[in-house]
């Protein structure tokens, strides 16, 4: 199973409304909280390099702050993380930091009544988009605060197999899949020489993230650097979504990729050719797989370091049952410097949302050439919207994708525009 398989939290959108079912006014933190120090709570990802990671950084936290102690653990095992937060804000059961918030969930916990608004701090702004640029604002919520602190990501790119590539008869060391065109025609090549069953096999599960790694990226990069809500409105059902969907229908139609779930990781076992993955898949596949990578395709293609794609980022969330946030945010710094951020990068191989970061860890990317691509792309990502009902309207796209892209059932137009619909009465929704 592919590791962003395992790292992406399994749930439906009914599995999270549910836990998420109690809610409450927007979450702030009040001022006595906001000032007060002393020890702290904090989770974070059960990734084997994170807990590596958290481990050392708040070991060298507390060894500077005796009366400041940070007590950490791996999130509480369940169906889900984000599950797993919505049940511990209604107890009331939240650690003071989560190092493993999806952004799409941060407009619900919000909504619950969960989070700090962390704008709210006298440098919280400041700090934010300071260290991330612009990438910071599409983290903010509808009032224009940070609910989230931009923490880490990984922008996705196609890894490409060139050992099946070369028996396809295609170009391993310089593949040119850049546009719609292109990248079919490679597709039906692989498919037709017997080199590998499938092109391409995202996941075909009906899941509310999965866009996130088939349709979104490359909405991201066909539009130039545009969400799936853009000034309030579903963009899904326009020129460029449609462009994107029906692209996608084309790959499903002939047979170029699965669309029965696979029990392992196609790209792996050789299946499939190529994959949409991230960074982390370096480390993952290392000599499993002799590879390559590109940035995702467009209509017409464009140059790679203008191209976007989507971040699969992980934030961090500060929780209103927090008695001492002060000291949770001085954490936060902490835990998001530069030091740390370098860290976090070496062991894991994750990009820290920090602006000019090929710049800023220059000597990282020197010596590990295979990241640098992931660190140019970072500076151009789409993430999920910030809304209170983001997850139920990343459902209503992926269910119009599963019934009209993967199935072939009806027209693409049809299903976008029924979804596209929903999204925005969604929208309007508090």
């Amino acid at each position: 199973m592919q590791r962003r398989r395992i790292l992406v939290s399994i749930l439906t959108a009914g599995a999270i409304a549910g836990a998420l079912a109690a809610c409450g006014s927007s979450g702030g933190g009040s001022a006595d909280a906001m000032k007060a120090k002393g020890p702290i709570t904090i989770w974070y990802s059960n990734n084997e390099q994170e807990v590596a990671w958290g481990k050392a950084m708040v070991k060298e936290w507390n060894s500077a702050h005796p009366d400041e102690q940070i007590k950490a653990q791996e999130v509480p095992a369940g169906k889900s993380t984000e599950e797993v937060l919505g049940a511990a804000i209604t107890a009331g059961t939240t650690p003071c930091l989560v190092f493993n918030n999806l952004p799409a969930a941060t407009g619900q916990f919000q909504k619950q009544g969960g989070l700090v608004n962390l704008s709210k701090f006298s440098d919280g702004d400041s700090y934010i988009e300071a260290r991330s640029g612009a990438s910071a604002d599409q983290y903010k919520s509808a009032d224009g605060s940070f609910y989230q602190m931009p923490w880490k990501q990984n922008p996705v790119q196609i890894f490409y197999n060139k050992d099946l590539f070369a028996k396809a008869g295609l170009n391993p060391d310089a593949p040119d899949i850049s546009t719609y065109a292109k990248f079919l025609a490679a597709a039906k090549q692989i498919k037709a020489s017997g080199a590998a069953q499938y092109a391409i096999y995202p996941a075909p599960t009906s899941e509310f993230f999965q866009p996130n790694f088939d349709y979104l990226p490359l909405l991201a990069a066909q539009t130039g650097g545009k969400g799936m809500i853009e000034d309030g409105k579903a963009t899904i059902d326009n020129a460029d979504g449609l462009e994107v969907a029906n692209f996608w229908r084309s790959i499903y139609a002939d047979g170029l990729a699965g669309n029965e779930q696979y029990q392992g990781d196609a790209f792996a076992d050789g299946k499939s050719a190529m994959a949409i993955v991230g960074p982390w898949a370096i480390a993952y596949y290392g000599d499993k797989v002799n590879w390559g990578s590109v940035p995702v395709p467009t209509k017409d293609g464009i140059a790679p370091d203008k191209t976007y794609t989507f971040p699969d980022a992980k934030n961090i969330g500060m929780y209103t049952s927090c008695k001492n946030q002060g000291t949770a945010w001085e954490v936060l710094k902490f835990a998001t410097s530069k030091d740390q951020d370098g860290k976090l990068l070496n062991v894991s191989g994750q990009m820290p949302i920090r602006s000019n970061l090929a710049t800023v860890f220059a000597d990282y990317f020197a010596a590990h050439p295979a990241y640098k691509e992931f660190g140019s792309a970072s500076e151009r990502t789409v993430d999920d919207p910030t809304g209170p009902n983001t997850i139920a309207q990343l459902q209503a796209l992926r269910d119009a994708y599963t019934k009209s892209v993967i199935s072939g059932s009806g027209s693409v137009e049809d299903a976008f525009k029924a979804a596209a619909d929903k999204i925005n009465q969604l929208q309007t929704k508090k």
